[in-house]
């Protein structure tokens, strides 16, 4: 069964005809293959038109960089009438931004894929600064993975599969937990692997693991280096901090995770310490610890789902309090609790309270899995499955 990536496709449409080179990237086995696929197919050209390359495929294995690529691709174009061209997993090809910054002197509309957030630094921007519009894909939202397992509507028991094991889209084909378990330290390695170890020619692979084995287990936890250097030395380990942060930047490259920044929101500036990160997919929890924490899982599944919506995401930071989402989307702007359970009155005076120095008039939403309402002092709770389903 094939779903309709239609949130992303509606983003890119605009751009089908464009000079603008389209960069589409994401996660390994994301589905960022299948969004490229559909675009081929909306695409009213004649197929002759129509060149599509997969990188990964063993019929391209020769197309190693940008003459043979370039001398490849203008082998195929006849004509002086448009040409639509699709490149899958283009960072497999060295100074392949030479071949595409070429291609756009001719009659063409460009389509790249990549696995690697670094696929939108040096010689791309450099080259093509101005020329090209990035979307960054995410893996099945949770209204997706109702869609590829036929389900009509949301209940309990679909949204906690979704807690525990996530939206990557392959991953519908396992059935047990063990084939699951299986399935996802197979894409971690892969992740690893293919993209950061051969990417950034990493000597101590047991150190990258344990730094990303301590974020996976300390998700939407504020992070400090001071703690993770602390937590490997425990383990035996010895990390400088440098060497933290470069093996941070590498795992957040790979667009395995995301990082959130801190706002001040009284002095109203961003902060440049203690951020939070967020996997892409809050299943990659589940390769290093069976303990299921809820409440950090659906601060994550939060943080995505407002990704997909399109929004630019900070962590909120007041005198005493704070906020765990700033929503923004051109003018608009939204607050956003996220709990568990509002199961004592404790927990209700934190979440909303939160919001007591906030004195803008910007919507202000707490969410949790409860079904009673909990709305007041005109902040909005919902019901985490209920907003998930919204359009």
């Amino acid at each position: 069964r094939m779903v309709k990536r239609e949130n992303w496709l509606k983003k890119i449409r605009p751009f089908y005809e464009s000079e603008l080179i389209q960069v589409i990237i994401g996660i390994r086995r994301c589905g960022k293959s299948v969004v490229l696929r559909q675009i081929y197919d909306e695409i009213q050209a004649d197929a002759s038109h129509k060149i599509y390359i997969n990188f990964e495929d063993l019929q391209f294995a020769a197309l190693t960089n940008e003459t043979e690529l370039y001398a490849h691709v203008k082998n195929l174009i006849s004509d002086d009438k448009k040409y639509y061209l699709f490149f899958d997993e283009i960072q497999n090809v060295a100074n392949f931004e030479k071949a595409i910054n070429s291609f756009r002197l001719l009659n063409t509309s460009i389509f790249i894929t990549g696995s690697n957030a670094k696929l939108l630094s040096g010689e791309l921007a450099t080259l093509l600064s101005g020329r090209y519009v990035s979307f960054r894909i995410m893996p099945f939202s949770f209204k997706e993975c109702l869609e590829i397992q036929n389900i009509k509507s949301a209940d309990e028991n679909a949204f906690m599969d979704y807690v525990k094991w996530g939206g990557m889209p392959q991953r519908f084909a396992m059935k047990t937990d063990e084939e699951l378990r299986a399935f996802l330290s197979d894409l971690y390695n892969s992740i690893v692997l293919k993209n950061v170890i051969s990417r950034y020619k990493i000597q101590n692979i047991d150190l990258l693991n344990r730094i990303f084995e301590y974020l996976s287990i300390n998700m939407s936890q504020l992070f400090s280096g001071t703690n993770i250097v602390n937590y490997l030395k425990s383990q035996g380990r010895v990390c400088p901090k440098e060497s933290l942060y470069n093996y941070l930047s590498f795992i957040v490259n790979s667009c395995v995770l995301n990082k959130a920044p801190r706002y001040d929101i009284q002095g109203k500036k961003s902060l440049s310490t203690l951020e939070k990160y967020y996997l892409a997919d809050v299943s990659f929890s589940r390769i290093h610890s069976a303990k299921l924490d809820i409440g950090a899982s659906l601060e994550n599944i939060v943080y995505n789902e407002l990704l997909c919506r399109g929004y630019e995401i900070k962590i909120g930071i007041l005198k005493n309090a704070e906020i765990d989402f700033i929503a923004q989307k051109g003018d608009e702007k939204l607050y956003f609790q996220v709990c568990y359970l509002l199961a004592t009155d404790e927990i209700v005076q934190r979440e909303f309270g939160a919001y007591k120095s906030v004195k803008d008039n910007y919507p202000k939403y707490v969410l949790s899995m409860d079904k009673f309402d909990f709305s007041r002092d005109g902040i909005i709770h919902k019901n985490i499955i209920e907003w998930l389903m919204e359009e």
